[in-house]
């Protein structure tokens, strides 16, 4: 008879790592630690931010670039400029948003956004079953310093 204590320990090793998450919008840590934060303190601080300020004023075009991934369920974004972007809140069709504190300058540097950091004003996530046009990423936008820009963006492959 085989021994049962390696196929035990590997289950008990996975529980705990999904116990480890609870609550967290994703299984892997964002590697911003500003953005390591639980489910309802995203939900919490998006009430805070709701509704989308459309009397803002336009800033033209974000000086960045987004990807959307539907099949991992994140935003990519990337600060073209030479700047730091500061207080940026992101906003996913003028309902769901996410504050981020700084999106570092540079090609090089992304931010990663998973859908479930982003809340509208009823506490719900941005969709993850994007089977329909309406639950996918119709328009990004940033408003930080008082304006609104457009956030160029295509789908990852």
């Amino acid at each position: 008879m085989t021994p049962k204590f390696p196929t035990t320990l590997l289950f008990a090793a996975a529980l705990a790592t999904l116990a480890g998450c609870a609550g967290r919008p994703s299984l892997i840590p964002n590697s911003d630690p500003a953005l390591r934060k639980t489910s309802a303190q995203f939900a919490s601080d998006a009430a805070k931010r709701q509704p989308f300020n459309a009397s803002l004023p336009s800033g033209g075009t974000a000086k960045g670039r987004a990807q959307v991934g539907y099949g991992r369920d994140v935003i990519e974004l990337v600060n073209l400029g030479t700047e730091d972007w500061q207080n940026v809140e992101l906003w996913a069709n003028r309902k769901y948003v996410v504050f981020v504190p700084r999106i570092r300058a540079g090609a090089d540097r992304v931010t990663t956004i998973n859908f479930q950091m982003m809340f509208d004003a009823n506490g719900h996530s941005f969709p993850v079953d994007n089977s329909t046009p309406e639950r996918m990423v119709r328009q990004l936008e940033i408003v930080r310093d008082g304006s609104i820009y457009t956030v160029p963006f295509a789908q990852a492959d």
